[in-house]
């Protein structure tokens, strides 16, 4: 059976979108409260988040979670927004808190760090009405105890052992929904959804990055 053809249109404001190369579409993907979500990307930049074509937003950052930074990405977004509510720093019933001010700002998921205990994912589950999403960065890390506190979807990042730590996991829980971070490349892109992963998360460029290349190009224009 042949691909079918799938049509593609840009509007002449929408052609700089942001997004992970095209064989991360290849991925199986997760459904999440009906939607199909492959690629996921790794952002809490607004700007970044309203010109994306991935089919999620990972929005986590090394700080204390704040409403208000959950209600800026919420506003911005028009893709699902998986949200982070701490787990390490921020925990206990701090993080339970946030995440129903998560779910209250429409996210469809809260994400907890991987030292995130078993205590602090049971006060989450007694409140949010939207998966727990729990970041495994070492096979080591006691994954089951969080799954049996009541985390529904793994996110995997453990760097250049994402593929080990996708396939150790994937072992272990045949069905699990996992996440999982591809790398750059196609290689490692391939290697991320051959180890088991669902769906996939893409860091981009830096908004300065992205503004470098368009400066450049704007000067080649007039050189």
């Amino acid at each position: 059976m042949t691909e079918q053809f799938v049509p593609e249109i840009y509007t002449p404001l929408k052609t700089s979108v942001v997004g992970p190369p095209a064989v991360a579409r290849q991925v199986g993907g997760i459904k999440i409260l009906g939607k199909k979500i492959k690629t996921i990307i790794f952002t809490t930049d607004v700007a970044i988040v309203n010109n994306t074509n991935a089919d999620a937003v990972l929005a986590v950052y090394p700080f204390t979670p704040h409403p208000a930074v959950m209600n800026a990405i919420s506003n911005v977004a028009t893709i699902p927004v998986f949200n982070g509510i701490g787990g390490g720093l921020t925990a206990g019933s701090r993080s339970a808190y946030m995440g129903l001010l998560a779910e209250a700002a429409g996210s469809i998921g809260v994400v907890v760090n991987a030292p995130t205990s078993v205590e602090t994912i049971k006060m989450i589950n007694r409140v949010v009405d939207i998966p727990i999403i729990c970041t495994v960065v070492s096979e080591r890390q006691d994954y089951a105890a969080q799954i049996e506190a009541g985390v529904s979807i793994l996110n995997v990042s453990g760097a250049a052992k994402t593929p080990a730590i996708v396939s150790a996991i994937r072992q272990q829980y045949p069905e699990i929904p996992i996440m999982a971070t591809g790398g750059k490349n196609e290689a490692s892109i391939l290697a991320t959804i051959e180890a088991g992963a669902n769906a996939l998360t893409y860091t981009p460029p830096t908004n300065g990055e992205l503004f470098a290349k368009k400066m450049a190009d704007y000067r080649s224009d007039l050189a």
